[in-house]
């Protein structure tokens, strides 16, 4: 089948948000278990060595991709950040309500996406935007219009909040940053450098894990994080960010409450309340706002 790449992006940012969807739910079984540096750091290390294996069987590691390498320290820092936070605030947050403060991202991509590459928002963007956040402060403070009023934000909420801006932050920049290079020679540029920072930062909560006593949920959220959540998402998010507008490609994020409730379903922890499903419905209208093609 003969895609423009346009669609191919598209296609890339719906399996992306469903194997992000996943890490919501294995993360939050996971997070009590191990600290978010030890388990980050990890993730990276294996992510990065699989996505270096498939770079080198390929298209090869040119000598150029090296060039301003502190491009990659910048990319790897954001997501490392992102990373790091997303844990930590899974520790005291739920995968629904931590699904629908990634949905803000957005919100944030489109400001970062003009402040950096001129990128503009059409009024029917800013419209599908605003109905995305709405839906998405509808599932943060679950329907509870009181809790609105009294803004009651959980503390993990609030910790992967500046995740999530790191996060809208990366979109835009790959776009800036890229010189040429194939996705996933950038991705793993992009994870060295994270991996290397995360080191720095970790290296004393990967000292202290004692691996071998890690129950098995650990285990498996790792290899699934790195393989699916990490490595073959950051190949898709490298890919989209290059054929797509930042806005559009972090528009598949209002995707990822409705993926996690079915993980949820599929784990066995049940339906969030019908209340909440409204806000759920609001994030896919705005994701079909801004699909819409603007011409």
């Amino acid at each position: 089948m003969n895609l423009h790449p346009t669609q191919r992006g598209h296609l890339a940012m719906l399996a992306f948000s469903a194997l992000v969807a996943g890490s919501f739910s294995l993360g939050a079984l996971a997070a009590p278990h191990i600290a978010p540096g030890a388990l980050t750091v990890v993730r990276f290390a294996l992510a990065g060595g699989l996505v270096g294996a498939v770079a080198m069987a390929t298209t090869g590691i040119p000598r150029s991709a090296w060039v301003a390498p502190w491009r990659y320290a910048v990319l790897g820092a954001l997501l490392a950040a992102y990373f790091v936070l997303m844990f930590e605030g899974l520790k005291t947050a739920k995968a629904v309500p931590m699904a629908a403060v990634f949905t803000l991202t957005p919100v944030m991509a489109a400001g970062f996406g003009w402040l950096l590459l001129r990128q503009i928002t059409t009024a029917r963007m800013a419209l599908a935007l605003c109905i995305g956040a709405a839906g998405a402060l509808w599932v943060i403070f679950r329907g509870d219009l009181a809790a609105v009023a009294r803004m009651e934000i959980g503390r993990g909420e609030f910790v992967y909040f500046w995740g999530c801006l790191a996060h809208a932050i990366y979109a835009p920049m790959v776009r800036k940053l890229n010189r040429g290079e194939p996705a996933v020679v950038f991705t793993f540029g992009m994870m060295v450098a994270g991996f290397l920072i995360l080191l720095a930062y970790g290296w004393r909560d990967v000292l202290a894990t004692d691996w071998a006593a890690l129950p098995g949920i650990v285990w498996v959220c790792l290899v699934y994080i790195s393989v699916a959540a990490s490595a073959m998402t950051f190949v898709l998010l490298q890919y989209a960010t290059l054929r797509l507008p930042s806005a559009k490609v972090m528009a598949y994020t209002y995707l990822t409450p409705a993926w996690v409730i079915l993980w949820e379903i599929a784990l066995g922890r049940g339906v969030p309340p019908l209340i909440v499903l409204g806000g759920v419905a609001m994030t896919i209208v705005a994701l079909g706002l801004l699909l819409k093609d603007e011409s």
